[in-house]
């Protein structure tokens, strides 16, 4: 099953005529308006930035399916370069209006604000970058290296890794299927299939750790001119949360590390074995009786949330139906899942890698939870359209926590004890696991100068060991394994958003099933449909929740604990 991607473009040819518009009218744009913007009235500064909108969506629609046929295709690298290439050079015209509104006297920018309300935290959001902002001619240099830059070496990453196989029981299975053989019921499968990925790894290191340092050196570069504090600083302003939040976050986490060992410990009891390595973490407790092939797991999702609301339902019926969705992995495909908004006047499509695993199942749950996001949130513009990482993630993980609760009726206590425990560890793959990669970034960042392969696996082993203790032994397979994360080349310091995402939607979900459902419903919907056109925490404020008191990251551990003790409980039994 693949994607139709008609509704971007019927052909490639098609995007000449839009490449050729968004050009023309960029050009446009640019005599008309630059130099201007403080000689413009309200109604004439509407009409100014609905059409940079405009012309920004047109670009995002080519982007889309540039991008979108690479990540299915990898020697499609030069069609998605080339277009990127014009994007960044009709960039330049439009480079002028965010560098010009940020020059305007504070008196009036809150004249256009106040007049463009539809643009408001959008306008006001500018205004937080103004410090970090360098001169149009400085603008226009780094958005030139930009596609030999960062963007050149993530390319090169993509490739390189969707031509990666590793080579099992005569075999040779993709990224995706390799390590969907680590959740396999037999401990010899599993730690062939960590042996065989590994050794796949092995000679791919020091191009790895090349590309790792180069993305690191590119963003410290870009961080010393812009006067950021620290690497991570633009993460942060990106996601409109600070540092005080983000340290409070890895903190809560951090203290609760106690949670991963008392469960792999009961985890190792469970399995009989006396140690547990890096590759029975996912091991199931009993072998899942439950199909979860594309077709089943797609009327399971459905079912989930038809139940919650038949809102969610419809858009997600569409998705299966209309072509949003490119299912089973392939040949030069990329491994992973994710769900690429689009743009607002299309909808978004979803990639998965579908191997019929129960995690596949909630992979699916979480892909489609962000597509709804995205479609719900198109009625606030382009503009408005882009969330912070940090609320994007809820959506995804919300819609896991409905499935969840959805196939876990009608279970025998074995399959129910299985499900808990593979909702737990995902649970803290999502959080604990996602801290770890965050702290992991920390060091690499802050370290002088390029780090050789056995600095990233020390830096890599020292954060792990924190959040696995002595629960799980991890041998010398697991050193080279930071090296097939996509997050630290694509979007380095994203993946506390996860961790974020996950401890919100914990506490939301026992709001949920304390509170009206229909008001609940009500407001959570309000709460996707703002996408980026409020800050996380005036959208999260909505819930009576403050993001910025440490005892809201506690409301997610105590649901963590909770599930942990009901799971305890079908153990003893």
């Amino acid at each position: 099953m693949n994607w139709d991607l008609s509704a971007l473009y019927k052909h490639e040819s098609d995007l000449e005529a839009d490449l050729n518009e968004a050009r023309n009218r960029a050009i446009g744009f640019e005599n008309v308006c630059k130099g201007k913007l403080k000689e413009l009235s309200g109604h004439e500064f509407l009409e100014s930035i609905r059409e940079y909108e405009a012309i920004n969506e047109i670009l995002g629609r080519i982007m889309t399916y540039a991008f979108l046929n690479f990540a299915t295709d990898s020697d499609k690298g030069g069609f998605f370069a080339r277009y990127q290439q014009e994007q960044s050079r009709i960039g330049e015209h439009l480079l002028f209006f965010e560098l010009e509104f940020n020059k305007l006297t504070k008196t009036k920018q809150e004249e256009l604000i106040a007049l463009s309300p539809h643009y408001a935290f959008y306008l006001e959001s500018l205004i937080e970058e103004k410090p970090y902002q360098l001169s149009q001619k400085e603008e226009r240099i780094l958005l030139k290296k930009e596609m030999t830059s960062a963007s050149a070496f993530s390319r090169l990453f993509d490739e390189h890794f969707s031509r990666l196989t590793f080579n099992f029981e005569g075999k040779k299975l993709s990224e995706e299927e390799i390590l969907s053989k680590l959740q396999d019921p037999s401990r010899e499968v599993r730690k062939k299939a960590a042996d065989a990925f590994t050794k796949g790894l092995k000679p791919h290191q020091p191009l790895l750790a090349y590309i790792f340092n180069m993305i690191k050196t590119d963003l410290a570069s870009e961080c010393e001119l812009r006067g950021y504090k620290n690497a991570e600083q633009p993460r942060h302003l990106d996601n409109k949360i600070t540092q005080k939040s983000v340290d409070a976050l890895i903190a809560a986490a951090e203290n609760s590390f106690h949670l991963v060992h008392e469960y792999y410990a009961l985890k190792a009891k469970l399995l009989g074995l006396e140690t547990l390595y890096e590759y029975d973490r996912y091991a199931p407790l009993e072998e899942s009786k439950a199909c979860y092939d594309f077709e089943n797991s797609k009327q399971i999702v459905l079912d989930a949330f038809a139940k919650f609301n038949p809102k969610f339902y419809e858009i997600a019926s569409t998705a299966f139906t209309q072509g949003w969705i490119d299912v089973f992995p392939q040949t030069k495909k990329r491994g992973g899942a994710f769900s690429h908004p689009a743009t607002p006047s299309t909808h978004p499509y979803v990639l998965l890698n579908h191997t019929d695993t129960r995690r596949d199942l909630f992979t699916l749950a979480h892909e489609l939870g962000h597509a709804i996001h995205q479609y719900l949130s198109r009625d606030v513009g382009y503009l408005g359209s882009d969330t912070p990482l940090t609320t994007s993630e809820t959506a995804s993980v919300f819609a896991e926590m409905l499935v969840f609760d959805a196939i876990k009726e009608g279970l025998s206590l074995d399959e129910k004890r299985s499900l808990y425990a593979s909702k737990i560890e995902d649970i803290f793959s999502t959080l604990y696991r996602q801290i770890n990669f965050t702290t992991f970034e920390r060091k690499v960042h802050a370290h002088e100068g390029e780090l050789d392969t056995a600095t990233f696996n020390r830096y890599w082993m020292q954060e792990s060991q924190k959040m696995f203790g002595s629960s799980i032994t991890l041998s010398s397979n697991y050193h080279l394994w930071w090296s097939y994360i996509p997050h630290f080349i694509h979007s380095p310091f994203y993946c506390y958003a996860y961790s974020y995402g996950q401890l919100l939607v914990l506490a939301l979900y026992g709001l949920y099933k304390k509170s009206d459902k229909a008001t609940f419903v009500q407001h959570y919907t309000s709460f996707l449909s703002a996408g980026g056109s409020q800050s996380p925490k005036t959208l999260i404020q909505k819930f009576g929740f403050d993001i910025d008191d440490e005892r809201f990251w506690l409301l997610g551990i105590g649901e963590i604990e909770n599930l942990l003790q009901e799971f305890k409980g079908m153990c003893d039994a």
